[in-house]
């Protein structure tokens, strides 16, 4: 049966805070680097803040908010109880106001005493509210919710939202991170049998087993899984009652294929010799032309475009564009399948031919190459918390421009004794089959080509990240003069935004004891231009090799290493602290690591994951195959307005309009089946976050006002532009 559950929910004793700020409250995530301000009027509180200017797109469940701007005095706030909201929170205050206002046009959700929803609003809405009890959910950064005892005014405008009283009013404010930990861990043995019953009890971290489980918010972090000598299992850890199961041959890849769709169903995996999926009297063969992969893939892709359909009627009864589509698509009653069993849903859903419902999945996320050998066991949890499909690992051949090294001689960055073929080290390469997903990762031997290497390493290092202020810091490093030019360059690209804490500090020419404390010391990003070798990082008195350092020597959290051959430095940094970085597998040309550099800088400074920045930036440069993600590839240095970073393509055609699509990145806290609002003029829909989210017609005038929305990624003739510094009178 269906059942909302607590599993995976960050303890309440967590370190959220909400404290007093000069304009109001301000939250902040230390975990997280996130931080939200709510502005508040009246005794004791400053005027309202003046707003940024408007995104031109926002994620539903998620947005951001900026700091309000300093005044002199803060209101008074004292703690609430965290048991008068209709859904959990981390932390509460109580506040006097006569107004909130939050520095976004984020999505509003206003429901009544009994948690019913009474107004979804988004920007351009305003509406009044009679007196009463009402929960009003922010959809930012951190989870948001005010409970509110009166009557007030709404207005969601595309800078700013505002709730206004008529008199001084007391509101209650929680907040809850979106930082999830597993609950425990499983100890299994290499036994199939034994990893059969791991997989079985990831879905143990499900918040519900109901369609909103297509909420990434909902579907929790499995539990961590280690191998040992013999299967052991915390006993809280519970798989969810739902009476459906997978049977596949006990083998490594079939159950690491599985695993995903197994998690996401909250399914008991058990042998079989006819792969199928099975709740009660029905039945689904996951058998494929192309394989278990393949079977499952589609499988996977349809219970979840049918849950996204489905989940509209529940607690999120929104627009969802994909809702409309699959209406005039499928002959499926959609409010009796949100009440249905899990039984009684599967048929219906998958009595629907695949090819109907196949161009209605968004791109997803992830492929990940897994391969069928037990110490792939222990990554599968983050495997499938990113809801990655999985693959059996097979390569494609290495062309020329992978497996050679450049025949342009312009300056490489290797070290003056070092040229290609030299003894600096190569990793052996490998490149994985391309599938249409966004982003391919790699377990398994090899450093791959087009595609992240996580580890397990990473991973466990983003879990026990340090809590910090909630400002950013970065470190660029300069350790050869004729590089100057990218430290200039990028340390403006990461102090482009004003709505973001971020502190850059540029060393130059740093001996090996500096550049030991710097690895050391608790930086969020550390931006290396120089020489690297077999031997390590090359300084002015000597090399550093990363591997000498002790095991929790490293603080950086993640790390761009754009020097020649950096690949064995940077794993190095995971195993001993980091949690992701960009690294070279053969030497790079001078000036193409230079453009590269510059461009990762401002995408990651914008909010996106390290894997979508080196995906967006390599598309500018022939060198982007020398460049490799190393670690966890969901990694973001700061939020985005918006929550979902997009490149916007935009298109000319010969009567004056111009078609602008939206090429959308999910993110670990904005994953896959969150949504985005697109900021058009005429668009009232939600739309699901990944790939390309839609295309808009707009005339000269409205994609001028578009533009200067704010700084965004653009796409103009095949080249990557930014919004302010496109020239608008081209148009």
């Amino acid at each position: 049966m269906d059942s909302h559950r607590n599993g995976g929910v960050p303890d309440a004793d967590g370190p959220l805070t909400i404290t007093p700020s000069p304009a109001g409250v301000t939250v902040i995530d230390p975990v997280e680097r996130r931080r939200c301000s709510l502005a508040l009027a009246g005794d004791g509180a400053s005027p309202h803040a003046t707003p940024h200017p408007p995104t031109p797109e926002a994620t539903a469940e998620n947005s951001l908010s900026a700091k309000p701007e300093s005044t002199d005095t803060s209101p008074s706030v004292e703690p609430a109880s965290m048991g008068d909201f209709v859904f959990p929170v981390d932390t509460a205050v109580t506040a006097s106001t006569t107004s909130i206002s939050f520095d976004d046009g984020v999505p509003v959700i206003v429901r009544d005493a009994d948690g019913e929803t009474v107004t979804e609003a988004r920007p351009t809405t305003t509406r009044s509210f009679d007196a009463g009890t009402y929960s009003v959910e922010f959809c930012a950064a951190l989870k948001l919710y005010v409970r509110v005892d009166a009557g007030f005014d709404l207005a969601v405008e595309p800078g700013q939202t505002r709730l206004d009283f008529a008199d001084e009013t007391t509101v209650r404010i929680g907040a809850r991170s979106r930082h999830e930990h597993p609950a425990g861990t499983i100890t299994t043995t290499t036994d199939p049998a034994d990893v059969m019953r791991a997989v079985s009890l990831l879905g143990s971290a499900l918040k519900t087993t109901t369609p909103e489980r297509s909420y990434p918010t909902l579907r929790g972090h499995p539990p961590l899984v280690e191998l040992g000598d013999e299967f052991d299992a915390p006993d809280h850890l519970e798989r969810p009652d739902t009476g459906v199961r997978v049977e596949v041959p006990a083998d490594y890849e079939s159950v690491f294929v599985v695993a995903p769709l197994a998690y996401y169903l909250g399914a008991d995996v058990v042998p079989g010799d006819d792969p199928r999926l099975v709740a009660g009297d029905f039945t689904h063969s996951l058998d494929h032309r192309d394989g278990l992969a393949a079977g499952v893939e589609e499988a996977l892709k349809q219970v979840f475009i049918l849950d996204c359909a489905t989940r509209t009627e529940g607690v999120y009864d929104v627009d969802l564009h994909e809702r409309d589509e699959l209406d005039a698509a499928v002959d499926l009653d959609f409010p009796a399948l949100y009440d249905a069993d899990a039984e009684a849903r599967l048929a219906a859903y998958f009595a629907v031919p695949f090819e109907t419902v196949a161009p209605h999945v968004p791109e997803w996320k992830q492929t990940t190459h897994v391969a069928p050998t037990p110490d792939s066991v222990e990554l599968l949890p983050h495997v499938v918390n990113d809801l990655a499909l999985v693959r059996p690992p097979q390569t494609r051949a290495l062309g020329d421009a992978d497996a050679k090294t450049d025949a342009v001689r312009d300056f490489m960055r290797s070290t003056g004794a070092s040229t290609p073929g030299s003894a600096t080290a190569v990793p052996r390469t490998v490149r994985p089959e391309h599938t249409p997903s966004i982003e391919q990762s790699w377990i398994g031997e090899g450093a791959p080509l087009g595609a992240s290497k996580p580890t397990r390493d990473a991973f466990e290092n983003a879990l026990g990240r340090t809590p910090s202020d909630g400002d950013v810091d970065v470190a660029v490093v300069c350790n050869d003069d004729a590089m100057n030019a990218e430290g200039d360059v990028v340390n403006d690209a990461y102090e482009l935004r004003g709505d973001v804490a971020m502190n850059v500090t540029v060393y130059e020419r740093l001996h090996t004891d500096a550049l030991r404390d710097l690895l050391a010391s608790d930086v969020d990003f550390l931006h290396f231009i120089g020489h690297i070798d077999g031997e390590g990082f090359k300084c002015p008195d000597g090399l550093l090799d990363a591997r000498t350092l002790d095991d929790d020597a490293v603080g950086v959290d993640a790390f761009l290493l754009n020097a020649c051959r950096s690949y064995e430095q940077g794993m190095a940094l995971l195993e001993r602290g980091s949690i992701a970085g960009v690294v070279t597998v053969r030497d790079v040309v001078n000036r193409g690591a230079t453009a590269i550099g510059q461009t990762l800088a401002r995408l990651l400074n914008h909010g996106f994951p390290i894997t979508a920045a080196l995906d967006v930036a390599g598309e500018e440069s022939f060198m982007s195959n020398r460049y490799v993600v190393v670690g966890d590839g969901g990694f973001s240095l700061a939020p985005t307005r918006g929550r979902t970073p997009a490149v916007y393509e935009v298109d000319e055609h010969a009567d004056d309009t111009y078609t602008v699509g939206i090429d959308a990145y999910p993110t670990s806290d904005a994953g896959m089946g969150s949504m985005t609002v697109p900021y058009f003029d005429g668009n009232d829909q939600y739309f699901l976050n990944s790939g390309r989210v839609s295309e808009f017609t707009l005339d000269h005038g409205d994609l001028i006002e578009f533009l200067t929305l704010q700084d965004v990624p653009l796409r103009v003739d095949g080249d990557l532009t930014w919004s302010t510094e496109f020239a608008l009178d081209a148009l």
